[in-house]
């Protein structure tokens, strides 16, 4: 997300203020300081049961992200830490790079190419430019590289072979500098509002500026009603990190609704489109 609207940016400072009022400190009922991951660290809120996954799936490995300590900061790509502080809840143990490459968008992208590449299911690691041209990670490890020109980009082999981890990083640089929110949306499969959210979704604004956030866990009462926790990138490129949510009593956990935007301090999604890794 480059930037908001002034519109937006009236309505994100007043309701800011709402939710800092609402949210007392709530937070830190649902911490476990000592937790390394996000289903330990995070805990649920009294009448909530935290979603049992199966190990080796999606939805599993995003509840089982690794954290930085408790207390970190969310810090840039060139190591600094951001000016706002107060809207995360703990911050994931992964790298931001050293390019402002790995923003909202990116971020999602990062989670779901780490866990292919740690599944080894690297056939499946490929994603769309905002051109609409697809680029796999296995056509990079060849020695294939995009030459973008405009909307027009062509593949040519300009490299040696490199299967490497280090070299797989610099493939998702160059599909973090051709991707965004707009080819996120379009490339995943549309989820239905009206619905439950499963971990994994990804609730995306596409355009120039967008923003998207992606769900990293869920819980359920005994009404069988969602409750979920959000994870996003940002601008400049960031740490990625689990969003307060403010919601009075279960903070960090989000209510989300099914067919009013969604408001936060951080981001607005007027028209929220939902979408889903297949």
């Amino acid at each position: 997300m480059k930037q908001l609207a002034p519109t937006i940016i009236l309505c994100t400072i007043t309701l800011s203020l709402l939710f800092t009022t609402c949210s007392g400190k709530d937070d830190s009922k649902h911490l476990f300081k000592e937790g390394t991951t996000v289903a330990e660290r995070v805990l649920v809120p009294h009448g909530y049961v935290r979603e049992s996954t199966t190990a080796g799936t999606w939805q599993h490995y995003l509840q089982s992200l690794k954290l930085l300590p408790h207390g970190s900061e969310v810090l840039d790509f060139q190591g600094r830490p951001i000016s706002d502080q107060r809207n995360h809840f703990a911050v994931m143990d992964i790298d931001v790079g050293t390019k402002d490459l790995q923003q909202c968008a990116d971020a999602t992208i990062r989670l779901r190419a780490e866990y292919l590449y740690q599944r080894k299911e690297f056939d499946k690691i490929k994603f769309q430019f905002t051109s609409g041209h697809s680029y796999a990670w296995l056509d990079h490890a060849k020695g294939i590289r995009p030459e973008v020109k405009g909307n027009k980009v062509e593949f040519k082999q300009s490299s040696t072979s490199d299967y490497s981890y280090q070299n797989f990083r610099r493939y998702l640089d160059i599909v973090f500098m051709y991707a965004g929110t707009i080819s996120l949306e379009r490339e995943l499969n549309k989820v239905n509002r009206g619905g439950d959210y499963q971990i994994g979704d990804v609730i995306v604004h596409p355009g120039s500026p967008g923003h998207a956030v992606i769900i990293v866990d869920r819980a359920k009462n005994s009404k069988g009603e969602y409750i979920y926790l959000l994870a996003q990138g940002y601008t400049p490129a960031q740490s990625i990190h689990i969003v307060k949510s403010h919601d009075r009593g279960i903070s960090p956990w989000f209510d989300l609704p099914k067919k009013l935007p969604i408001w936060h301090e951080r981001f607005f999604f007027k028209n929220p489109q939902v979408r889903r890794f297949v």
